[in-house]
């Protein structure tokens, strides 16, 4: 095991890098879903979709073999191999004119964000004192929203080139390949001193199932607004339609300054920092619904992407305190497969929810969304607070 040295900047940078990547598994694309439909017209909207959802099922699949990965390869070997994995099935998806070639490409592309992504905060943990650790988690979660807001940018504007153009976006993992390949150590993320056998997944199951059902319940209240937001707001038709991408634009950036301040929020809130994304969670959506128009959608929207960006790092950062210098085998690829099995189940939650409800209840998606807060905050009580 390598000592707990100050680590340089530029393995910092590399580092958070991967953070940049990791939202855009699926989502980066999503801009360009139209024109993709109306190439693939032949094809059944489900499979269009799938696009977007299948790489999260190839993420959490691949989460749950992860630390048998780390037994064998260095962290530099796994980051290179899902960052070419990612990048290359990213843009090749833009090649085939089959849909199941294309949706073999995103299954790729879920594989490498599976590696990486409980490396861009495990190896925060590995590498980082614990009194380093929160910033540098808010700071993961301020890269992952950014990613997201210059990738859906990126891939609308190339979409009205082609919709084969829109998958070059994934050449961003460029620039995380050649960073890690210059100042990523290749060490085994294992620490055999620690504990004389490896922790089973069922025991690292139920030392941190609070922060992992946490984590479920974050990503599937969030995960509401970014799957419905554009529908619930033109049915209302107050907000013109050319001003909803900007809105959606603005709560990502919302998103950016919550894992800048979460720090700032931990120090100011302490203990009670767990209630925080819940709570905002619960008045934005309440906002959206009461008053609605112009003040509602836009606070409300805000408040949604604050809780987003503060609430990610905070139970990533007290999972790691927690797991120590092992968080990257043990309860991160377990966070990291509850974010992304979120993405994909939320929908088809809302939709068993709407098939019993209905069409009657206007906006039922924010009522969804409501219930699920207060949920995510009765849990939050169960989640202990790690001392540094």
């Amino acid at each position: 095991m390598v000592e707990q040295q100050t680590p340089k900047k530029s393995l910092t940078v590399s580092i958070l890098s991967l953070s940049f990547l990791t939202v855009m598994a699926g989502a980066a694309v999503a801009p360009a879903l139209g024109v993709i439909q109306e190439h693939f017209a032949d094809s059944s909207q489900m499979l269009v979709q799938m696009i977007i959802s299948i790489p999260a099922i190839f993420i959490v699949l691949t989460n749950l073999i992860f630390p048998r990965l780390c037994k064998h390869l260095g962290a530099k070997t796994l980051v290179l191999i899902g960052l070419l994995l990612y990048t290359v099935g990213g843009c090749a998806a833009g090649i085939f004119d089959q849909i199941w070639l294309v949706l073999l490409m995103r299954a790729l592309v879920g594989i490498g964000v599976g590696i990486i992504m409980p490396l861009s905060t495990g190896l925060l943990a590995y590498y980082y004192q614990p009194d380093r650790q929160a910033r540098l988690m808010g700071y993961s979660s301020a890269m992952n929203q950014l990613g997201g807001v210059i990738a859906t940018l990126l891939a609308g504007i190339l979409a009205n080139l082609s919709w084969r153009a829109s998958f070059l976006v994934y050449l961003m993992g460029l620039i995380s390949i050649v960073l890690c390949l210059i100042f990523l150590p290749n060490d085994l993320i294992t620490v055999k001193q620690e504990t004389e056998k490896r922790p089973k997944t069922l025991d690292i199951w139920r030392n941190n199932y609070a922060y992992i059902i946490a984590m479920f319940l974050l990503m599937s209240t969030f995960f509401v607004y970014p799957a419905n937001f554009a529908l619930e707001t033109v049915t209302d038709d107050i907000i013109p339609q050319q001003y909803i991408a900007i809105i959606m634009a603005m709560m990502d950036f919302i998103a950016f300054i919550g894992g800048l301040l979460f720090v700032r929020c931990k120090n100011l809130l302490g203990s009670r920092i767990k209630f925080l994304a819940p709570l905002l969670f619960f008045v934005g959506y309440l906002l959206l619904l009461f008053p609605g128009g112009w003040i509602g959608t836009l606070i409300g929207s805000a408040l949604i992407g604050f809780a987003n960006g503060a609430g990610i790092p905070f139970i990533i950062s007290e999972a790691s305190l927690k797991a120590g210098r092992a968080a990257a085998i043990t309860v991160m690829p377990l966070i990291s497969a509850a974010l992304y099995l979120a993405q994909f189940l939320s929908p088809i939650l809302l939709g068993a929810v709407t098939a019993v409800c209905g069409d009657s209840i206007a906006h039922l998606p924010y009522y969804f969304a409501l219930v699920l807060a207060a949920i995510f905050c009765l849990w939050s009580i169960r989640i202990p607070n790690q001392e540094k």
